[in-house]
């Protein structure tokens, strides 16, 4: 149908109603969707375009509603949501969203502000939910699908040397420092280690650590509460095998923390704060101290590449893959991965390691007059 702002095309939605849309510059441009509209139609692609003014607000709102993960991973959502994503897109519909403006608010909003990391979590979290109202028939396609985006490769992390490791615990308080030697030498997460209980942790035979399924790491949800759920993922849920030295050490510490529900608790027994260790504790062990004759010590290194560095070492003591993915918690994704099996000496040989690289390279001692040290 021709009007005098352009053409218009009308065509009828499966409940009956007669729907038009309006607009079109030219005849052939009107007949073009009027051959979509059909073509969809007939495949069952077609989206009602009334369900394409649900605005992003309302669509997030029944989203959330649905989606189910764990603490920490909502705790992640509802950030990307409520400092970007809804300040920027709010009332605005979703069948509005187009690809190139998507582009422009990554390039020119995110990406200003925010590491490439960050921008790309963010604009995958928006796809995964576009992605959904694209199943639910709001709209016909994902405008953040095929985005060319040339987002920054993350460099690599810096890993620690036996020595780095030491000497970064030898500059903490013993219970910080032997938080650090547990988290190099079995490269658990800080959440699995700061939610850790004594009753999930076997010093007798067979030492080891169970990291529980419901309650095996401490989440700090929304930046401050605290509360112990579920690990990272399903394959994170593990049992993580100690080598001598560090039984020992846990034992000792035991006897300093007897009344402590936790392995490593904070101030007077409480929870453990991410942010207060790392101001506390790490933070200053790296910077050093020029008044006891400590330099710098890799700048670049956070604690979760204490994780890495675990692996690092499994590596270089020639520990099996499926090792490794079983005591880091990885899934396996491989075809060799499920045909390959742990066993008691694959397990007994990476302790062995372990345990040489502490008898020859490690050891710390704490003095309280003079300070911390490492041996």
């Amino acid at each position: 149908m021709n009007l005098r702002d352009g053409f218009r095309v009308r065509y009828r939605l499966d409940d009956g109603t007669v729907f038009s849309e309006n607009g079109f510059a030219t005849k052939a441009a009107a007949e073009d969707r009027a051959a979509d509209v059909e073509s969809d139609q007939r495949r069952r692609r077609f989206a009602d375009p009334r369900l394409a003014k649900t605005t992003v607000d309302e669509w997030v709102r029944s989203w959330a509603d649905a989606h189910g993960v764990t603490a920490m991973t909502w705790s992640t959502y509802d950030s990307h949501l409520r400092n970007h994503i809804l300040p920027h897109w709010s009332g605005t519909a979703v069948g509005d969203i187009e690809r190139i403006k998507v582009k422009g608010w990554v390039n020119k909003t995110l990406r200003t502000k925010l590491s490439d990391k960050s921008a790309k979590d963010i604009l995958v979290l928006f796809s995964q939910i576009l992605g959904e109202a694209v199943e639910e028939g709001l709209i016909g396609s994902n405008p953040c699908a095929k985005l060319r985006i040339n987002f920054e490769d993350r460099p690599e992390r810096p890993i620690a040397t036996t020595d780095e490791v030491d000497a970064l615990a030898g500059r903490m308080e013993p219970d910080d420092g032997l938080l650090t030697i547990t988290a190099a030498y079995t490269g658990m997460r800080w959440g699995e280690l700061a939610g850790l209980q004594w009753s999930r942790t076997h010093l007798g035979d067979n030492p080891k650590i169970v990291v529980d399924p419901d309650i095996g790491a401490l989440h700090e949800v929304r930046g401050h509460r605290l509360e112990l759920g579920p690990p990272k993922t399903p394959a994170s849920a593990r049992t993580v095998h100690l080598p001598p030295f560090l039984v020992a050490e846990l034992i000792a510490h035991r006897e300093r923390n007897w009344e402590s529900q936790f392995v490593f608790p904070g101030a007077r027994g409480a929870l453990r704060r991410r942010s207060n260790f790392r101001q506390r504790a790490w933070l200053p062990a790296k910077a050093g101290n020029p008044k006891l004759g400590w330099k710098p010590l890799n700048p670049e290194l956070h604690f979760h590449d204490l994780r890495h560095t675990h692996e690092t070492w499994l590596i270089e003591d020639q520990v099996p893959r499926v090792v490794r993915l079983a005591r880091l918690g990885h899934k396996r994704k491989d075809v060799d991965d499920n045909y390959s099996h742990v066993t008691d000496v694959m397990i007994a040989r990476m302790l062995a390691g372990l345990q040489r690289r502490w008898e020859e390279d490690g050891g710390w001692t704490w003095e309280r007059e003079n300070g911390p040290s490492a041996a």
